[in-house]
C-alpha cells in the first residue's frame, strides 16, 4: 500500500508493437532512482510488459523474458475472417511467468486498455484473467484475430488510447509517468502486406498518443526512429535506448517527488 507520506505514483505504458523493450529500459531507470510505482496502466505491448512487472517486480527477469521473446512465441498462423493470426500462444508465456493470475493478486494494481472493435469504445481491463486480458489489448486490428470477453469483441487498446492515463488519473495517482514509444518514429516504407498493416497502425499509435502527452506530470519518449516495428531482435537495444532516455529526464526532475 501507497504511504501517506509521499506522492504516489502511476505509471503509463503505450502500445509500439515491437519495441516495448524500452518500457524496460525505463522501469530499469526508475529503480536506480528508487521512484516507487504504485499504479500501472499498460495499452498493447505496455499492457504486456506492465503485467509481467506489476505481479514479479523483478525488472530483470522481465528483461530475460523479453530477450528471449520471438514472434512465433506468442503467434500462431491462422486465417480467419477477421485476421491473418492468432496471439493465443501468449496466454502460455503469461501463464509460464505469472501463472493463472488474476487483477487482484497484482503486487502493483494493474488496468490494461483495449477497445470494443464492435462499437469503438474503450474498455478498461481491471478485474479476472490477466493473460486475457493482455490478450486483448495486443490483438492489433487485422494482424490478430479478436478476443471476446466480458461480453465484447475486443482488439488493441491504441485505438482508443495509446497512452493509458486515464486509469491512473481515475485510481488518484499524484504524479503521472507516461512512456511514449511512438512520439519520435519515423515510417520505413512498406515492402509487404505485413508492413502495410502495421504502418497503419502505427500512424493511428501516434495521433493518439500525441493527445495525451500534455495529460502526463512526466513524459518519457525515447527516439526509436532507427527500429523496425516488427523485429523482435531489437530487444537489447530497445532496452539500452529506454534506460538512457528515462535517466536523462528523471535526472533534470528535482521536486516533483
Amino acid at each position: 500500500m501507497a504511504s501517506s507520506k509521499r506522492k504516489t505514483v502511476g505509471l503509463a505504458l503505450s502500445g509500439g508493437v515491437a519495441l516495448g523493450g524500452a518500457h524496460i529500459g525505463v522501469l530499469k531507470a526508475l529503480r536506480e532512482h528508487d521512484v516507487t510505482i504504485d499504479y500501472i496502466s499498460g495499452t498493447s505491448v505496455g499492457a504486456l510488459v506492465g503485467s509481467l512487472y506489476a505481479f514479479n517486480q523483478d525488472i530483470d527477469e522481465v528483461e530475460r523474458v523479453a530477450k528471449a521473446l520471438s514472434w512465433r512465441d506468442i503467434s500462431t498462423f491462422s486465417v480467419s475472417t477477421f485476421a491473418l493470426f492468432s496471439n493465443r500462444k501468449m496466454k502460455n508465456l503469461l501463464k509460464k511467468h505469472i501463472g493463472d493470475a488474476q487483477f487482484q493478486d497484482a503486487k502493483i494494481p494493474l488496468s490494461i486498455i483495449a477497445t470494443d472493435i464492435s462499437s469503438g469504445s474503450k474498455v478498461v481491463i481491471e478485474k479476472g484473467s490477466v493473460a486475457d486480458a493482455v490478450l486483448a489489448s495486443t490483438c492489433i486490428p487485422g494482424i490478430f484475430k479478436p478476443i471476446q470477453l466480458n461480453g465484447g469483441l475486443l482488439v488493441d487498446g491504441g485505438i482508443v488510447e495509446n497512452l493509458p492515463i486515464s486509469p491512473l488519473r481515475s485510481k488518484g495517482a499524484d504524479i503521472i509517468i507516461a512512456v511514449d514509444l511512438n512520439a519520435k518514429r519515423g515510417i520505413q516504407k512498406p515492402t509487404n502486406i505485413m508492413d502495410v498493416l502495421i504502418n497503419s497502425f502505427h500512424f493511428t499509435l501516434s495521433n493518439a498518443s500525441r493527445k495525451m502527452h500534455d495529460e502526463a506530470d512526466i513524459l518519457v519518449a525515447p527516439n526509436l526512429a532507427e527500429f523496425n516495428l516488427i523485429k523482435t531482435d531489437q530487444t537489447p537495444q530497445l532496452i539500452e535506448v529506454g534506460y538512457k532516455e528515462a535517466n536523462r529526464v528523471l535526472s533534470e526532475l528535482t521536486k516533483l517527488f
